[in-house]
């Protein structure tokens, strides 16, 4: 049997106040992940921690040695409270600088805009030795040091930062996956979705259950690196449902 593909996995530490007390609702995760399968990275963990720098510190030394990357969303913004990058430097031992590229391009995109105040200029402060991650959209960038990737918060500004990423992270194969509905308990079928897991190698099944219309049902999502395999595993499972009475619909209720 050929060894399998080395499997490339990430952590996300989602930064701020404002989400553990629930006045923000964090679209970050569910963004990143989708990202991250394209890419054939895998999000294994995530982490919400205040604003607070040891426990930045704490979570972003945590997830770097246990993962292939860190990813950091928010807290490098031009306030006070932005102090993610200054958490970050002081968990990797190195001192935060103004990097000179990240100041030109916001000197040009404020340049009509009041110019670079103080506070702007705190978004062009890096850990020293850190590379850019381009924002398309405001200027102030992301930032790259060793398998860590500091991004916003902004959902939207945090997908153009992964919008220049695309492509410079080493990874494995992408997840593909298909996936099968049903009217029906999952628990009538949990045996029949294990089987049919066991016998596909390579394949996951989630169970993904619902109440619609005063009915129970499921979503069943297969996924595989392997296309070949995801087919037949789809195959078979909607198979073994029909061979119970029930009628499977394709790409989900």
């Amino acid at each position: 049997m050929e060894p399998s593909p080395r499997t490339w996995t990430a952590a996300l530490v989602v930064i701020g106040d404002e989400i553990l007390s629930g006045r923000t609702q964090d679209r970050n995760v569910a963004q990143l992940a989708t990202w991250l399968n394209v890419q054939g990275i895998r999000l294994r963990e995530v982490r919400v921690v205040a604003d607070d720098a040891a426990a930045i510190g704490d979570a972003v030394n945590a997830m770097r040695a246990a993962h292939d990357y860190c990813f950091t969303t928010g807290g490098i913004g031009p306030t006070h409270d932005d102090i993610t990058v200054d958490a970050i430097a002081a968990a990797l031992g190195l001192p935060v600088v103004v990097d000179a590229r990240a100041r030109t391009i916001l000197e040009g995109h404020y340049a009509t805009l009041g110019g670079l105040t103080e506070a702007r200029l705190r978004m062009a402060r890096v850990p020293e030795g850190a590379t850019l991650i381009e924002n398309a959209l405001s200027g102030a960038p992301g930032i790259r040091i060793g398998n860590v990737m500091i991004l916003a918060g902004v959902p939207h500004i945090a997908a153009l930062m992964l919008d220049s990423l695309t492509g410079t992270l080493e990874g494995g194969l992408p997840v593909a996956s298909r996936t099968i509905g049903c009217w029906v308990a999952e628990s009538e079928v949990a045996d029949l979705l294990a089987a049919t897991e066991r016998a596909h190698d390579g394949c996951q099944i989630g169970s993904y259950p619902f109440f619609r219309e005063g009915r129970t049902g499921a979503n069943f999502v297969i996924r595989s690196t392997d296309l070949a395999r995801l087919d037949a595993c789809t195959a078979d499972l909607a198979a073994a449902l029909v061979a119970r009475g029930y009628a499977p619909v394709a790409d989900g209720i």
